[in-house]
């Protein structure tokens, strides 16, 4: 088969994410649609407004064949090991030869001379980065300006979707060069505009504006029944990264990627707050919310940088949740020439290399802790056919 991949979230899936699968599939011409998507949680550290089959099943319905879920702990990982952990997953399906993704600008070669520019991190990128951190610059901007000092255009890497697309094709350089790079530019609001529109809002939008009289209007009938009854958990979630804060002290803290510089300190004395907070009082110049969120969160789910590494390293597994049925042969027989293992039902598991199982444990636990916080009961051993 031919098969076109896209890394996702759709926390929800919107009509902006109906676009991004129809262009995928008209300018691919492949065979198959395969979604890799984030489970329960996200790269931006929250906690999805739906659990990760509801999202698969949507997804199918909007026009993908199969979705497999990206393991807990890249999903909730920085934007470089996010974009590795999923591409490596993909890379190890041979049917793989294009990754689409959406961006704000730019066509696959742009995207490519980026990543080269970045992987190379010649001595005057290494110089530039180092000066503007240590003058108090974030580390995106300081990123952007090194970048801008090897020849590059600072402004390219300096919006959300395309810093991840940049990440997608250092991944596919380092891991399997001849996968294609298929960018389609967004439709509608911007990655972070929380102001719900006519038509395209984006998913922070609708997550925030869950009552409006437009929330129809942008998700397909299907999404829209099952937000009727959707509820954003944040304060829940919130407790529980509070809870953990207080149990696991700032050694366990420390562990979680992106908690250097003694943030652990910081943020264990503002434990006592509310998570928002605690995400507003730690947030600067130097720690964006997002960060911030993202070391809260995997600091309650137990996912700590050292694991993370181990498993990028390591032997992975194919994770299907949701398939389109007539679709369902072609698609599972490709993924079985993965050179990962299937897991479908509970004894699959015994399939697994020991580092394998050791990973896939915390996407039993996040769904677990997803399910606390919104009083409901998930299965993963299961594979939704649409």
């Amino acid at each position: 088969m031919k098969i076109c991949a896209i890394i996702c979230e759709f926390n929800p899936f919107h009509n902006g994410h109906k676009y991004l699968l129809d262009t995928a599939r008209k300018l691919s011409g492949c065979d198959a649609l395969l979604c890799i998507m984030s489970g329960n949680f996200t790269q931006r550290g929250e906690i999805c407004i739906l659990d990760k089959f509801s999202r698969a099943k949507h997804a199918v319905l909007g026009g993908a064949d199969c979705v497999i879920q990206l393991p807990t702990y890249f999903a909730t990982a920085p934007a470089e090991i996010f974009a590795e952990g999923a591409v490596k997953i993909l890379a190890s399906i041979p049917d793989v030869c294009t990754v689409a993704f959406g961006c704000e600008s730019g066509k696959a070669q742009n995207f490519l001379e980026a990543a080269k520019i970045l992987n190379e991190e010649s001595q005057a990128f290494k110089s530039t980065l180092i000066k503007r951190l240590n003058e108090g610059e974030s580390y995106i901007k300081s990123v952007a300006a090194a970048f801008e000092a090897c020849g590059g255009n600072k402004g390219f890497i300096e919006s959300p979707n395309n810093i991840l697309g940049v990440e997608y094709a250092k991944a596919v350089l380092k891991l399997k060069p001849d996968i294609k790079l298929l960018p389609i530019e967004r439709v509608g609001a911007g990655y972070n505009d929380e102001k719900i529109i006519e038509n395209y809002s984006s998913a922070s939008a609708i997550r925030q504006n869950l009552d409006s009289p437009l929330l129809k209007n942008n998700v397909p009938v299907f999404v829209f029944e099952d937000l009727k009854n959707a509820r954003l958990a944040e304060e829940a979630f919130g407790n529980i990264q509070r809870y953990a804060i207080v149990s696991g002290g700032k050694e366990r803290l420390s562990m979680t990627a992106g908690c250097s510089e003694g943030l652990e300190n910081k943020l264990y004395s503002l434990s006592g707050l509310p998570d928002k907070n605690i995400i507003k009082e730690a947030t600067g110049k130097r720690y964006s919310a997002s960060r911030i969120r993202r070391i809260l969160t995997c600091n309650a789910l137990g996912l700590y940088e050292k694991d993370c590494k181990k498993f990028l390293n390591g032997e992975l597994y194919i994770k299907p949740l949701a398939v389109k049925q007539c679709a369902k042969d072609d698609i599972l027989t490709a993924l079985t020439r993965s050179i990962f293992p299937l897991i479908i039902r509970q004894r699959d598991l015994a399939n697994l290399s020991e580092k394998a199982k050791e990973c896939f444990k915390k996407d039993i636990l996040e769904s677990k802790v997803w399910g606390i916080a919104n009083g409901k009961t998930n299965y993963d051993f299961t594979l939704l056919t649409i």
